[in-house]
């Protein structure tokens, strides 16, 4: 076991004065490791914590790279690295450096897949699950399984958070044991597409870190339990206790099935196909001869306002941030409930825009499967990000 140096004494003096902490938590610290699998929302104050208390060596795992929407949550990164389009692993690294520079920090840039997770993972003491899709959540928690460590796992968005430590202990369920059927696809929502309140992102993630330290010093009860955080509740905290590992659980259980390796699971399409890229312009095709482009949609408003009526599909509170002059806000629930109530007006030509182009597509098909054929209805490509990029770029994008 490593001893302290003089210096760690006066850095850590807090924490080592600590009853029931004292020198024998921060050696365990200083001697331990932890990989951190997503340097984002949550990934970034868990990793922060981290490093100031003085894990020795520290993982860092994410392929994407800093944008500037990341910066609202993501606290590690600055307006530089975004600037940059640096990646979020090294980014991360190059503000934790200036936070600890006694500790280690092990880079991975790859993209986590199941080929590689096993390789990146495998040497730490503790995975902590800064992530936000299924897939990946399933892929680190049979890792850790396959590995015999502790997974922290933690999941924010809009003004509500989770955390769960699984696999600790002899008992300490795994995540199939919670979820052994996975969610359908689209069925969970994204920050991108439901957004999230940044300091809900910070409390998980430090929380994330408070497990880590728990465990690591020996300071952890070892109950498996969830706990849930929401923003706008009083209390904001409750906890709930979850039952022992499952002896059929095909991961951890000693009567479960395991299918085939982990390297062999396709986490993906198990958890109903690659899920959308709410960030992408466009992403669904569609139908080409009912779509039009950014474009056209301004020269039929140039030729004739009154011969063009446009309808909104975004929910209130984002339409309220930025729109289109003279556009309807019908939020795509309410259209899809009642289409007919929304085929008023004069107007031979119905644009129909969302944010991204997407939820559009939905709200058109219903439309024209109550309209006659006097109407034509139209939805437009890309929604309004491409009305911001091709059309008019001070128009706000968020």
């Amino acid at each position: 076991m490593s001893d302290l140096t003089l210096g760690d004494y006066q850095r850590y003096g807090r924490q080592l004065i600590l009853d029931g902490f004292g020198l024998p938590a921060q050696q365990k610290l200083k001697n331990a490791s932890v990989v951190v699998v997503g340097a984002g929302g949550l990934g970034c104050p868990a990793l922060q914590y981290l490093a100031a208390a003085g894990v020795g060596r520290l993982g860092i795992v994410d392929h994407d790279v800093v944008e500037v929407s990341n910066l609202q949550r993501q606290v590690l990164h600055n307006e530089n690295t975004a600037n940059m389009g640096m990646p979020k692993a090294e980014s991360a690294a190059l503000a934790l450096r200036k936070i600890n520079s006694t500790i280690q920090l092990d880079v991975h840039t790859a993209q986590l897949e199941p080929s590689n997770a096993r390789l990146l993972l495998e040497g730490y003491d503790l995975i902590l699950d800064c992530t936000d899709n299924a897939p990946t959540r399933y892929l680190l928690s049979d890792v850790a399984v396959a590995l015999g460590v502790p997974l922290v796992s933690g999941a924010a968005l809009g003004f509500d958070g989770q955390l769960c430590v699984y696999n600790l202990g002899v008992d300490g369920p795994c995540y199939r044991c919670l979820f052994p059927v996975p969610p359908t696809g689209g069925a969970v929502r994204s920050c991108s597409e439901a957004g999230v309140l940044g300091v809900v992102t910070g409390t998980i993630g430090t929380l994330q870190a408070l497990e880590a330290i728990k465990i690591l010093a020996g300071l952890h009860e070892g109950r498996p339990t969830l706990l849930l955080f929401s923003a706008l509740s009083m209390p904001p905290f409750r906890s709930i206790k979850l039952r022992a590992r499952s002896k059929t659980c095909a991961a951890c259980g000693q009567d479960g099935e395991r299918k085939g390796t982990i390297e062999e699971t396709d986490y993906v399409q198990w958890c109903g196909g690659a899920t959308p890229d709410f960030e992408a312009t466009g992403l669904v095709a569609g139908d080409a001869s009912k779509r039009v482009s950014a474009m056209a949609l301004r020269d039929a408003l140039k030729q004739d306002p009154t011969q063009a009526r446009i309808i909104d599909v975004r929910p209130r509170v984002e339409y309220g941030i930025c729109s289109l002059p003279g556009s309807t806000n019908v939020p795509l629930n309410e259209l899809v409930s009642s289409p007919a109530q929304h085929l008023t007006g004069s107007a031979s030509t119905l644009y129909v825009v969302c944010r991204l182009g997407n939820d559009s597509q939905i709200a058109a098909d219903a439309l024209r499967s109550v309209a006659d054929q006097s109407v034509r209805i139209l939805d437009v490509i890309g929604g309004l990000r491409s009305w911001s990029k091709a059309v008019d770029p001070t128009f706000p994008v968020y």
